[in-house]
């Protein structure tokens, strides 16, 4: 069995939103919604996923650009974005998915994720991972996504 469906398998068996196989050939489960697990883990070590195999419900652009920065070797989603497939092979990261959407969508499913919707032209996925996981930058953009949210 490969490293992608070793993963792969364990998202669908515990029902985690988020299963990492580190490099140390440990295996870890998550169960936060949307990105949370993979910032706090990156938070406390920006190394953390350096060479990691990841299985995740959804991977969106956003997603996509963080895990590439923080240098994941594959990912499986069961739904991922096409924009998350053009970040993930201009970058040479190796992936599978069971679903694929035009967008990840928001919590209320009429539209587009803000997280998305923000980073939707952005071509740096160094900004997205600096405006996303540092807790300093990230709560101030925090608070603009929530405004552009209001206005949806």
């Amino acid at each position: 069995m490969t490293k992608i469906e070793i993963v792969k398998q364990k998202l669908y068996e515990t029902k985690a939103s988020l299963v990492v196989l580190y490099e140390n050939g440990e295996i870890k489960e998550y169960y936060q919604n949307r990105i949370k697990d993979i910032k706090e883990i990156l938070q406390n070590d920006k190394l953390a996923l350096k060479d990691a195999v990841i299985a995740d419900k959804v991977i969106g652009k956003v997603a996509a650009s963080i895990l590439t920065v923080a240098g994941v070797h594959a990912i499986y989603a069961d739904v991922m974005s096409k924009p998350a497939i053009q970040v993930l092979e201009e970058n040479g990261i190796a992936y599978e998915y069971k679903n694929l959407t035009d967008y990840v969508q928001n919590n209320d499913k009429t539209g587009m994720c803000p997280m998305e919707n923000r980073y939707k032209d952005e071509k740096d996925i160094h900004k997205v991972y600096e405006e996303m996981v540092n807790p300093a930058i990230n709560w101030n953009l925090k608070k603009r996504i929530l405004r552009i949210a209001k206005r949806m």
